[in-house]
């Protein structure tokens, strides 16, 4: 056999690249940062702002071909599938197990109530529905109002609003005043 002789490792110089650094002279006043402006040369999109698109079916090797990332068999990888909301995957959905009692009207008027102490405060001689929302008593002076007979007023005033409880009729024309129902 014969032995193997030591080869001479050989150096390869590599080319020295010298860094030229410039160094710019700053003003030492400068306290402010310095704010560059913003064109159209120098805008970046933000990173992760645009994804690459999903090409589907292109081959095996482009990780999403065969199957097109749906899977293998069933309704999800079929073409114009659609599950209803609630959709409990055959079984029984949960809205079809519960109870359903009671009615609730579609066409039922929901009141914003005034009552007739609170009135008290008001120092006109007519009580409108502008007069009302402007002191606080309701939100919206264009939605219903109803008058409700808890206290009792003192003044002789004019009260306009699209409903009156049995008993708020009754305070107001004893106090001397008139309820004047707004007609829808």
């Amino acid at each position: 056999m014969r032995e193997k002789k030591p080869q001479a490792k050989t150096a390869v110089k590599k080319p020295v690249v010298k860094k030229i650094i410039k160094t710019v002279a700053t003003k030492k006043s400068e306290d402010k940062p310095v704010a560059s402006l913003v064109s159209l040369s120098n805008l970046k999109r933000p990173f992760g702002s645009h994804k690459k698109r999903k090409y589907l079916g292109r081959g095996s090797s482009s990780g999403h071909g065969k199957t097109s990332t749906r899977g293998s068999k069933g309704q999800t990888s079929r073409a114009g599938r659609h599950f209803y909301l609630g959709f409990e995957g055959g079984q029984s959905p949960l809205i079809r197990k519960m109870p359903k009692r009671g009615f609730v009207s579609n066409f039922r008027k929901v009141y914003q109530i005034v009552n007739l102490s609170a009135l008290n405060s008001i120092k006109e001689t007519t009580i409108t529905p502008l007069l009302l929302k402007a002191n606080g008593l309701i939100r919206n002076e264009s939605a219903l109002i109803k008058i409700l007979g808890s206290g009792s007023i003192k003044n002789a005033v004019t009260i306009q609003a699209h409903a009156f409880s049995k008993r708020a009729a009754e305070g107001i024309v004893s106090a001397g005043g008139k309820a004047e129902v707004i007609k829808v």
